[in-house]
């Protein structure tokens, strides 16, 4: 079953609580988004897999620990998803980054794929699919089912706010993913967007409206 970490450190609970504000400009919200991604993913690799290997510092042989197992790779929802690419970098510089990008069909109000371009070696990586908010849950649930079609069986989910609405299908859908969530909010309106939420986190990252 899929473990739902919702985070409650200080400075994630600051940090939302300043980019939830209508005043809070395209540059530093863009700022605050990718503070933000960088401290959930620090909470999100925490049972990532050590293996101890001898060095020699300046003084003597020792030994220390370093990652093992499997290599990781980011894969943002376009377009949200990518202001928090950076944040998750400065901490695993390393990783590969994929994009997946989905719109919703105004008929069928279902996510259709328009952009998928993953790393060649994905499916054997730790792979934590990226977006800011969960809301309805279902570009979300279509981006981690197209990994899983593409063979990617060890995949994550971070995101900066969410809807139970959006919580509740993730798991029913995907119950072996992991969801690591910023703060959980009241509910979705009528047109979809999280309550109280921050408005659209595309908009407000790439100051379009």
């Amino acid at each position: 079953m899929a473990k739902v970490v919702i985070m409650d450190h200080p400075l994630i609970q600051h940090k939302i609580g300043l980019i939830r504000r209508k005043e809070t400009g395209t540059k530093d919200f863009r700022q605050t988004i990718g503070e933000i991604a960088m401290l959930i993913c620090y909470e999100a690799t925490r049972e990532l897999r050590l293996s101890e290997v001898e060095i020699e510092t300046p003084i003597c042989k020792t030994t220390v620990k370093e990652l093992s197992g499997k290599k990781m790779a980011f894969v943002p929802i376009l377009r949200a998803g990518l202001g928090m690419v950076d944040g998750v970098l400065t901490l695993i510089p390393a990783a590969k980054v994929g994009h997946i990008g989905l719109y919703r069909d105004p008929e069928t109000l279902n996510p259709v794929e328009y952009y998928c371009k993953l790393p060649a070696d994905c499916a054997e990586r730790e792979v934590f699919v990226l977006d800011p908010m969960l809301a309805t849950g279902g570009s979300s649930c279509a981006a981690v089912q197209m990994l899983k079609d593409k063979g990617c069986k060890n995949v994550h989910f971070m995101c900066i706010l969410a809807a139970p609405e959006g919580i509740k299908r993730m798991t029913e859908e995907h119950p072996d993913v992991d969801l690591y969530i910023g703060a959980v909010d009241e509910r979705l309106n009528d047109h979809g967007y999280i309550v109280p939420g921050l408005g659209d986190a595309g908009d407000r990252i790439f100051g379009t409206k």
